[in-house]
């Protein structure tokens, strides 16, 4: 499984119009951040996409996307859910799936109510199948399971995706961290808008190996957790596989260089050696394979 995030900035864009402060003024092509988006690419075939904000054309261009099997929507705010009209190209053969919570579903139906008007036909609108969702659901060799979070007062989701892995010849059982299971799978997750896990949240990600966690800037923020905050809720996440952590929907406020920086500052502080922290940028690719024993070596 793949992860390639699409977009990694904040609800402005970075950079943002009629700034000329130093990251909006960069010439580092990570420090150019697209609305945050993420796409994701099992390894037997399927193809998801995480959010649909106003770049998704672009993104969806640059990715080289050409089908998608189904879109999890986070939440209805606009820098999340505006370019949902762009899937008319990847809905002709068929309605394109959209997965969300039942909040997202009343406002995604509002929002863009031409999709479902019955008056207006033609190749003037995406076909839409929406659903809401509240529990896990498989496709292929995945799972999908949403995750409850909050964004200030509102209930939103992040996504936790598993791709199940069937052993080749001679191979044994995976092994993570001296943990053996049945079958050989990996574990990410996707969370962007947020500054609040619940415990039971929280204990859905206990074998995750790799997070994307929305962390816009240092200082504090109303309804988004900060980098600090974001990498306290790490250290709480009870997962000795997780080995990676990027943070996304990112400010103007740092370059990526700088953002790199504050990520080895804290792992050196916190006596975390074992985890990465860096921040995402729009283009990045991250594999994401379990590990594998092999009977007779090792």
């Amino acid at each position: 499984m793949k992860f390639i995030v699409m977009g990694s900035g904040t609800s402005n864009g970075v950079p943002v119009i009629g700034c000329a402060c130093p990251v909006c003024a960069s010439t580092d092509e990570r420090d150019k951040r697209m609305r945050s988006s993420l796409y994701v690419k099992g390894d037997n075939g399927e193809r998801i996409v995480i959010d649909t904000g106003p770049e998704f054309r672009l993104q969806a261009l640059r990715a080289g996307i050409r089908y998608i099997d189904f879109v999890l929507m986070t939440h209805s705010h606009a820098d999340h859910i505006h370019g949902l009209d762009d899937l008319r190209p990847l809905s002709r053969i068929k309605p394109v799936r959209v997965y969300c919570s039942e909040h997202s579903f009343n406002d995604i139906k509002e929002r863009f109510a031409y999709i479902w008007r019955k008056t207006q036909r033609g190749g003037g609108k995406p076909r839409i199948d929406l659903q809401a969702v509240t529990t896990p659901f498989s496709f292929e060799n995945l799972t999908i399971t949403p995750i409850p979070v909050k964004h200030g007062n509102m209930d939103v989701f992040g996504w936790k995706i598993r791709e199940s892995y069937v052993p080749p010849d001679g191979a044994a059982d995976s092994v993570s961290d001296g943990k053996s299971f049945d079958t050989p799978f990996v574990e990410a997750a996707y969370i962007t808008d947020c500054n609040f896990i619940s415990g039971e949240s929280m204990d859905q990600l206990k074998n995750i190996s790799c997070l994307i966690i929305g962390a816009p800037r240092v200082t504090p923020h109303e309804t988004h957790f900060s980098f600090g905050e974001a990498l306290a809720m790490v250290k709480k996440i009870d997962s000795p596989p997780l080995r990676q952590v990027f943070f996304t929907h990112l400010t103007d406020d740092y370059l990526h260089t700088e953002i790199c920086e504050y990520g080895e500052t804290w792992r050196k502080e916190n006596n975390c050696p074992q985890i990465t922290v860096l921040p995402a940028f729009d283009g990045l690719e991250i594999p994401l394979t379990p590990l594998i024993q092999v009977k007779g070596k090792k």
